[in-house]
């Protein structure tokens, strides 16, 4: 156990990240300078990586530091939240539950209507994450798209509940070409939720367009309004973005996404419950097939 991480090491790294000055995280953390410099140097010799680079200028996290800040952030909240969530618990049920900023804004409020009582804590991130929290039982479910192309931990089990498919959308004033090449000559903003990013793009550049990434739905709708290109995208956020004048056509590239339920085993009966109302709630379709993936 000596091996490990204490509390007050993952304070002293987030707050350094934040801060990026032992002196100012010192201070946070009632904590002189040398002692906040004599626990990160015991921290680094027992991991075996630099975590900071330090000069006269302050500390910047190297790779190794930038992950640690990361998981610690991550710990920290979830002990910061411990005694809300059993207080919560005594007087109602509550759960925690992830999915990735595309969705959110559809996922928590179809979920709090469905699960009524219960109190939901909302996290959003990505989808691996997610998917590794609910299977070291730091989470209660995470909705996320890769859960059938990623290896998925043996304490979980994955439910597809949704399906949607990908559209385009052009923008007011933008224009879309017709046979073969409709993106020929074109700028075209994509995003897609499941991990086919890097096909989405080539299939696209065959067809002629300039595939320009973003980081979320959003995103890549406020992008394409900007530079009046098409838009690649699901059709449940587009359909959920579309403004007036704006048209949605269909796509030319064959895109078929699912939206996985992930849970511990066995799945609770509540979020089974949940989850033959989700896909009416989100406009999607709902999943044919209900059993887990091997």
């Amino acid at each position: 156990m000596r091996s490990l991480p204490s509390v007050e090491d993952l304070r002293l790294v987030e707050a350094l990240v934040r801060h990026g000055s032992l002196g100012a995280a010192g201070r946070e953390l009632l904590i002189s300078q040398p002692a906040a410099s004599n626990r990160l140097a015991a921290l680094e010799r027992r991991i075996g990586e630099r975590l900071f680079d330090r000069d006269t200028t302050g500390a910047r996290p190297t790779p190794a530091g930038r992950a640690l800040a990361a998981e610690a952030a991550h710990v920290l909240e979830h002990l910061e939240a411990i005694f809300d969530r059993t207080r919560a618990a005594a007087r109602a049920g509550s759960l925690r539950a992830g999915t990735f900023g595309s969705l959110a804004p559809w996922v928590f409020p179809a979920l709090e209507d469905l699960l009524g009582e219960v109190t939901v804590h909302q996290v959003a991130d990505h989808g691996d994450r997610l998917v590794e929290w609910v299977g070291e039982g730091s989470m209660d479910v995470a909705f996320v798209a890769i859960a059938d192309q990623m290896r998925l931990p043996a304490t979980v089990t994955a439910l597809p509940v949704a399906r949607d498919r990908l559209v385009v959308l052009v923008p007011a004033g933008a224009r879309l070409g017709s046979g073969r090449k409709p993106f020929a000559g074109l700028d075209v903003v994509a995003y897609t939720y499941d991990a086919s990013t890097a096909a989405l793009h080539r299939r696209l550049s065959e067809l002629g367009g300039r595939p320009r990434r973003a980081a979320t739905a959003e995103t890549a709708v406020r992008m394409g309004r900007l530079l009046g290109c098409p838009i690649v995208l699901p059709s449940g956020p587009a359909v959920s973005y579309a403004g007036p004048g704006e048209e949605i056509a269909a796509m030319t590239i064959p895109g078929r996404l699912t939206l996985f339920m992930v849970t511990r085993r066995p799945m609770p009966p509540e979020l089974s419950a949940a989850a033959a109302g989700l896909a009416a709630r989100l406009g999607l379709e709902p999943a044919s097939d209900s059993s887990p993936p091997g």
